[in-house]
C-alpha cells in the first residue's frame, strides 16, 4: 500500500467514523441499552471498505465530499446491521465479529434484534435529510437504491438463498447469483451512491461503474472465502473455519484454493477493464481494488 494511498484511506476512514460517532444516538439516550448496542456495533471495528469505494467514486464524479459522506455512512449502516442479524443464532450463530463478542453476545438476542433494525433505519434517516443531488428526483432514485440493494432483491435475498443452501451442492453460476445479492449488492450500491452524489456522469459511464462493481463484490467473496479457509481466527477477529463447519457452499469448496485464487485474479483484471475509460480519474478506485484483493483479514 503506498504511503500516499495509506493517508488517504485513513483520512475517510477517520471522517466516515466521526459522522457516524455523531449520528448514533448517545450511549445515555432512552433506551441506553438499546444506543449503547447500536454504537458498540458499529464504532472502532472494520476496515470501512464500502465508504471507501463511495469516497473513490465520488472522487470519480467529482462530487462534493459532504455529500458523499452521508451516503457512504449510510451503507456502513445497512452493512453493520447486515452483520449484526447475520450473527444471530437463528443466522449464522457466531459469537466473535471484529475481535469481540457479537452483540447478541454482549447484549441480548433481542437487543440484537432491535439494533439491527435501528441502525438500518438510520441509514435512511441519514439519507432522506440531507441534500444529496443537484435533482430531487435523482435523490429519490438513490434512496430507491440502496433499500432494493439491502431487501429481498439484494442482500437479504442473497442471505436467504445462503441459508437455503446450507449442505447443498451449488454450481459456480448458482454461488456466483448468491453472492451477487448477499454481499455484492451492498457493494455496488456504495460505489454507485457515491458517483451520484454529482451528476457528471451519463448513463454509458454508470454502466461500466456498475459493471466495475459487480466484479469488485464477486471478488471479495472470494478472497473472503479463502481468508475463512487460510487465516486464523485471530487474525479475521471472527471465527476462521465457519463456513466448513457449517458446510456451506463457498468459492473455495468448488473450486479449491488455487482455482478460487485465479478467479480472484481475473475479477480484478475484469474491474479494471471497466475503468479503461476513466483514465486516471479511477485510480482510487483502482487503489481500492488491490486493497480488497490482497487483504490479509
Amino acid at each position: 500500500m503506498s504511503a500516499d494511498f495509506q493517508n488517504w484511506t485513513s483520512s475517510c476512514q477517520a471522517r466516515i467514523e466521526t459522522l457516524l460517532e455523531s449520528r448514533l444516538p448517545a450511549a445515555d439516550c432512552v433506551p441506553e441499552r438499546l444506543h449503547k448496542a447500536m454504537r458498540y456495533s458499529v464504532l472502532g471495528g472494520g476496515k470501512r471498505v464500502r465508504p471507501l469505494l463511495s469516497f473513490a467514486a465520488g472522487e470519480l464524479a467529482l462530487a462534493d465530499t459532504d455529500r458523499v459522506m452521508v451516503v457512504a455512512a449510510a451503507v456502513e449502516l445497512i452493512h453493520a446491521y447486515s452483520l449484526v442479524h447475520d450473527d444471530l443464532p437463528c443466522m449464522d450463530d457466531d459469537i466473535l465479529r471484529r475481535g469481540k463478542p457479537t452483540c447478541h453476545i454482549e447484549f441480548d438476542e433481542a437487543t440484537a434484534l432491535l439494533t439491527g433494525d435501528s441502525l438500518q433505519t438510520l441509514a435512511f434517516e441519514l439519507l432522506a435529510e440531507k441534500c444529496l443531488a443537484d435533482e430531487p428526483g435523482t435523490q429519490l432514485e438513490m434512496i430507491a437504491q440502496l433499500a432494493v440493494a439491502a431487501g429481498s432483491r439484494g442482500m437479504a435475498g442473497g442471505q436467504a438463498f445462503d441459508l437455503d443452501s446450507v449442505g447443498k451442492t451449488l454450481s459456480l453460476p448458482e454461488l456466483e447469483f448468491m453472492h451477487i445479492h448477499k454481499t455484492g449488492a451492498l457493494i455496488r450500491a456504495a460505489v454507485m451512491l457515491g458517483a451520484r452524489c454529482n451528476n457528471r456522469l451519463n448513463n454509458n459511464q454508470l454502466g461500466k461503474l456498475d459493471h466495475f462493481a459487480k466484479c469488485v463484490g464477486l471478488a471479495f467473496q472470494v478472497v473472503d472465502d479463502l481468508l475463512d479457509t487460510e487465516a486464523t481466527t485471530a487474525t479475521l477477529g471472527k471465527t476462521a473455519g465457519k463456513d466448513a463447519e457449517n458446510n456451506k457452499p463457498t468459492y473455495v469448496s468448488i473450486l479449491g484454493i488455487s482455482q478460487a485464487r485465479e478467479l480472484a485474479e481475473k475479477l480484478q483484471h475484469d474491474a479494471y477493464q471497466a475503468l479503461d475509460s476513466f483514465g486516471e480519474a479511477a485510480l482510487r478506485l483502482r487503489q481500492v481494488t488491490d486493497f480488497i484483493i490482497k487483504r490479509k483479514f
